[in-house]
C-alpha cells in the first residue's frame, strides 16, 4: 500500500454500533455553525468538565509541566495548567472548525506568515518536511496550511473506521492525503518527488526508531529518529511549522520558518535528535499553555530507570 487508503461512507457504518459515533459528528457540525465567542467560552466549560471526570490527565499536565519546568514557581505552575485545562477543551470546537468551516471562513481566522518560504522550495521542486509539534490547535493549522498549499499529513488511522471516515474526510478537506505514520517508504518516496510532508516528532513514540535526548530539564526524552531518516534519505528542507492563537477573540497565526537546509544535522542521529527537540522547545515556548502536555510524553525510559509518573 502505497498510502493510506481513502475510507469511503458504506451502509456498515450506519449499523447501531457507530451509531454513537454518528452523533458526536452531527453534534461536531452543529457546533461549529455557532459564532466563535460561543465556541471559545463552550470550551472552556468542557475542558474543566472533562478534567475533573479525568483527573488522571490532569495530573499528567501537572507532572510533565514540573519535570518541563522545576525553576518555575507552584503559582506560575498552576496558572499554566489551568489554562492547558482551558485550551484542551477548546481543541474539540477548533476541530470542529477545522472539518466543517468553509475556507473562506477559517481564512477570516487566520493569518499566515513565511509562505513564500515553501513557496520559493516548490520552485526549485525540493521536498519540504513541515516539522511540527502537537499543539492543542494542530488540527485548524493543518487545515489552514491546506487551503494554501497542498500537503501530506502523518497520522494513525482510527481503529473505528465511521470516525476513521469523519476524520480522514476532515484532516483532507484542503490537503493532498494522509499517511500512514508507519509508511515510511511512502513518506520517502513524497518527499524526493518534491512534496511538503507534515511531520510531527515531539511525541514519545516507544523504543523503536527512537533515541534519548535532552527536552527542556528531563536529559533523557526518548525522541524518534524518524525525522533523522526522512532527512537523510531524502535531503528535504526541514520548515518549522508553527499555529498560535493570538488572541481569545480568535486571531490565529500560522507561521512557516526560514527553511533549514544547512544547519540539520545529517548523518547522526543522535545530533540530530538534540537539534529536533530545540526545535520542539523553540515551537512549544510559542504558546505554552497551548501545548499538548496531557500526553505521557516521558513513558519510555532508559533500561533500569523507574517511571516518571
Amino acid at each position: 500500500m502505497s498510502k493510506y487508503t481513502a475510507p469511503t461512507f458504506t451502509l456498515k457504518l450506519l449499523h447501531p454500533r457507530y451509531w454513537g459515533t454518528l452523533c458526536l459528528m452531527a453534534v461536531m457540525y452543529l457546533m461549529s455553525l455557532l459564532p466563535y465567542a460561543v465556541l471559545f467560552r463552550l470550551g472552556k466549560v468542557c475542558g474543566r468538565v472533562a478534567m475533573r471526570m479525568m483527573p488522571k490527565r490532569k495530573r499528567t499536565i501537572e507532572r510533565n509541566l514540573s519535570l518541563c519546568f522545576p525553576h518555575m514557581s507552584e503559582h506560575e505552575r498552576a496558572a499554566l495548567v489551568k489554562l492547558n485545562i482551558d485550551n484542551t477543551g477548546l481543541a474539540l470546537f477548533e476541530t470542529c472548525m477545522a472539518w466543517y468551516w468553509s475556507d473562506k471562513r477559517v481564512s477570516s481566522h487566520v493569518e499566515v506568515v513565511g509562505l513564500e518560504h515553501l513557496q520559493a522550495l516548490e520552485a526549485q521542486g525540493k521536498g519540504a518536511m513541515l516539522l511540527a509539534i502537537h499543539s492543542l490547535n494542530l488540527e485548524l493549522g493543518a487545515r489552514a496550511f491546506g487551503i494554501h498549499m497542498s500537503g501530506m499529513g502523518v497520522y494513525r488511522p482510527n481503529n473505528n473506521p465511521c470516525f476513521d471516515y469523519f476524520q480522514y474526510r476532515g484532516r483532507s478537506r484542503s490537503n493532498r492525503t494522509l499517511i500512514d505514520r508507519k509508511n515510511l517508504k511512502f513518506m520517502l518516496d513524497s518527499l524526493r518527488q518534491g512534496a511538503r510532508v507534515w511531520y510531527a516528532p515531539d511525541h514519545d513514540y516507544g523504543r523503536r526508531r527512537s533515541t534519548f535526548a535532552p527536552l527542556f530539564a528531563v536529559k533523557q526524552a526518548c525522541t524518534t529518529t524518524g525525522t533523522s531518516i526522512l532527512v537523510d534519505e531524502t535531503d528535504c528542507a526541514v520548515v518549522p511549522f508553527s499555529m498560535v492563537r493570538k488572541h481569545d477573540s480568535g486571531r490565529y497565526v500560522l507561521t512557516f520558518g526560514e527553511p533549514l537546509i544547512d544547519k540539520f544535522p545529517k548523518g547522526d542521529v543522535e545530533a540530530a535528535a538534540v537539534f529536533v527537540n530545540g526545535m520542539v522547545e523553540d515551537a512549544i515556548m510559542a504558546a505554552p499553555s497551548q501545548y499538548m502536555w496531557l500526553h505521557r510524553r516521558f513513558k519510555t525510559r532508559p533500561e533500569g530507570e523507574a517511571s516518571l509518573y
